[in-house]
């Protein structure tokens, strides 16, 4: 097939050869392995990756067996572009990511790409925290490419995802987590929010040595979905005792503060 023939496909959203895909692609219910990736942009150019990133890299990531979950604007650093990938497997992303990188959608568009970043080497390895919280991609469906260029070309708020990374003493991510579902999560579901996903460190070897990652990080990560209750979540939080009184046992488990990632999705990311 040309190069030509390559980026036909890649570009049409309901081509057969993506419903034959998804058809073999394993459940999108969990994210056995996930990547959480944070890109320093050179100033003034997110938008340019972010174009770049909707029209080209989806369906030509996806198409070699990886999940494109989410791709979003950092609310409070400009030149911030972070976006999750998930895969079945550590061999399964050895394979997707040779595939990808050495295929010729990244070798065309690779030098734009980079062209619009300072550095990409911010990245996480993720496995669920406890068997069904992983991210649940059953129900949302992406818009196509041309869905998305007919729409509105202001930045799209559907909603805002928060992102929050909790740094962990070894050896304490199982007992935060089973803290943090017990006592947290009903505390965030009564002040408006939806838990999208929870995630420890995976600390297996990376099989994509080309790639690297934050090797050595122990990490317990919440994936938090907003609609309109964002403005008022976190004074309702702050005012509630009990919020107080677990965060105030759960700091113990911790080597310094939580970051927190404000988040709006692209107008084509599947998580929002």
């Amino acid at each position: 097939m040309t190069k030509q023939d390559n980026r036909s496909v890649y570009k049409q959203d309901e081509h057969p050869v993506f419903e034959s895909l998804a058809m073999n692609r394993p459940s999108r219910l969990a994210s056995p392995i996930v990547e959480l990736r944070q890109y320093t942009l050179k100033p003034g150019q997110r938008e340019t990756l972010i174009a770049l990133f909707d029209r080209e890299f989806i369906e030509s990531q996806e198409a070699v067996g990886m999940t494109v979950i989410g791709q979003f604007r950092d609310l409070d650093r400009p030149d911030m572009f972070v976006w999750l990938r998930g895969f079945a497997d550590m061999e399964a992303r050895r394979k997707a990511l040779t595939a990808f990188y050495d295929g010729p959608v990244w070798a065309e568009h690779r030098n734009a790409a980079n062209a619009t970043m300072i550095d990409s080497d911010d990245v996480l390895l993720l496995k669920p925290a406890w068997p069904d919280a992983g991210f649940d991609l059953s129900g949302p469906k992406r818009r196509t490419a041309s869905q998305a260029e007919n729409g509105s070309r202001e930045p799209h708020l559907d909603g805002i995802v928060e992102i929050s990374i909790h740094h962990l003493r070894h050896g304490m991510e199982t007992g935060f987590a089973e803290r943090f579902r017990a006592k947290m999560v009903p505390q965030l579901t009564a002040n408006g929010a939806r838990l999208l996903g929870a995630f420890v460190s995976e600390h297996a070897e990376n099989t994509f040595s080309r790639l690297p990652v934050r090797a050595g990080e122990n990490v317990f990560i919440v994936v938090v979905g907003f609609g309109d209750a964002h403005a008022n979540y976190r004074n309702d939080l702050g005012a509630s005792p009990a919020w107080q009184a677990v965060r105030q046992t759960m700091q113990a488990a911790s080597t310094k503060p939580a970051e927190m990632l404000r988040l709006t999705p692209t107008a084509r990311s599947l998580l929002r």
